[in-house]
């Protein structure tokens, strides 16, 4: 892996510097990857609260002075009162400033890809369903498809090895994150014991195996602590990524939860009705708390795209769909950032896996470096959002 020539910078905690204590002449990096300024630069944050509407949108102010919530429990991107969702105004502003990124192999921007994994089971019936959906519709080579899948429920959602093989003929690695919950609790849809095969298979070829917390983990520090412990139990390895289920989120709280609780960045903040920037970053970020006036030591890698959203929720037809999904890969590319996108397994069928392969396609062909959480994590940390030289 090419690595830069500029030596590696010192590493600082910001917590232990005061706004404008940085010192004189180096460069710094926080603990999660955010550099800091060179003499006479501007920092990151200061640099963002000069454009108060900017300021806001990156501390999501609104999400935290009102409590308007969908039924469960996120917030929904027809609540915000910033609109122009696919402008990363907040990295337009820093790339503006001149703060810059780079990555491996000069790589001009990265797709951080990765899989939600909410079930690994359909029953019959439900496939029965789709059979006679299909019928109905004269879709005779997808009634085909779904009738071998019958003699097992595992089919077709237990597809980890189908997912890696794909995405390793295009030179990416992705992020796959399990629920770890009891066999009582109620949304519990699968006994992560029984994946135990699956998920080691995941990690011994190099994928990363994260955190996919319940219903509850997000604003529940016991349950959260919980059900990181009992993958990791499976595992038998620390686990530091982390997204919640129905991407239920509180901001500052679940940062400062999963702080606590020794996860080392999330990828949960993104709308469950649209696709873009939910806070205006399509870069990594240490997150500032309004509650203590401090940046928190996680790292955030916001979820810029979800296949359910894109392709269902949104109500685009393919060719829209597409359209969207290339524009928000174009600017990504034009602000040298990183680009989430979760593809649930779910969804690795039909049209919906030809869309994700098309994404692979495009990353491939574009230069870009397709990888999961854990990786951009140790990238950043080492490396980061670099603030400009002095003037």
């Amino acid at each position: 892996m090419k690595q830069p020539a500029e030596a590696e910078p010192e590493i600082l905690d910001l917590r232990e510097l005061q706004p404008d204590a940085a010192p004189a002449g180096k460069v710094y990096t926080t603990r999660s990857g955010i550099q800091g300024p060179r003499e006479g630069a501007p920092r990151m944050m200061d640099l963002l609260r000069r454009d108060e509407e900017i300021w806001d949108l990156f501390t999501r102010k609104e999400e935290c002075e009102r409590c308007d919530r969908d039924r469960f429990g996120g917030f929904p991107y027809y609540k915000s009162r910033h609109r122009d969702v696919c402008v990363p105004r907040a990295s337009q502003m820093l790339m503006e400033h001149g703060f810059r990124c780079e990555y491996p192999e000069a790589q001009p921007f990265a797709i951080c890809l990765t899989h939600d994994i909410d079930t690994v089971y359909q029953p019959l019936h439900s496939k029965g369903f789709e059979i006679v959906k299909a019928l109905k519709e004269g879709n005779l080579p997808r009634a085909g498809r779904i009738i071998p899948q019958l003699r097992s429920k595992k089919l077709p959602a237990w597809n980890f090895k189908e997912i890696l093989e794909l995405e390793e003929s295009h030179g990416a690695c992705s992020s796959f994150y399990f629920l770890a919950l009891e066999k009582e609790e109620r949304e519990c849809a699968y006994a992560i014991e029984d994946l135990e095969q699956e998920v080691c298979m995941l990690q011994d070829r190099g994928w990363e195996v994260g955190l996919h917390g319940g219903c509850k983990a997000y604003c529940d520090q016991e349950k959260l602590q919980r059900e990181k412990r009992h993958l990791e139990t499976v595992l038998n390895r620390n686990v530091t990524g982390y997204r919640n289920h129905y991407l239920r989120f509180q901001v500052p709280e679940t940062w400062e939860l999963l702080k606590e609780a020794g996860f080392l960045y999330d990828t949960t903040l993104g709308y469950p009705d649209c696709v873009g920037f939910r806070n205006g970053m399509c870069h990594p970020f240490r997150p500032f708390n309004p509650n203590t006036g401090q940046e928190m030591d996680i790292l955030e890698i916001p979820l810029v795209v979800m296949d359910r959203t894109l392709l269902l929720h949104m109500r685009l037809s393919p060719e829209q769909a597409w359209d969207q999904m290339e524009r928000l890969l174009n600017t990504t590319e034009q602000h040298h950032g990183v680009i989430t996108v979760l593809w649930h397994n779910e969804f690795m069928t039909d049209a919906s896996f030809q869309f994700y392969r098309k994404i692979l396609e495009y990353g491939r062909d574009r230069g870009a470096w397709m990888t999961g959480g854990r990786e951009i994590t140790a990238w950043w940390k080492k490396n980061g959002l670099r603030a400009p030289p002095a003037q």
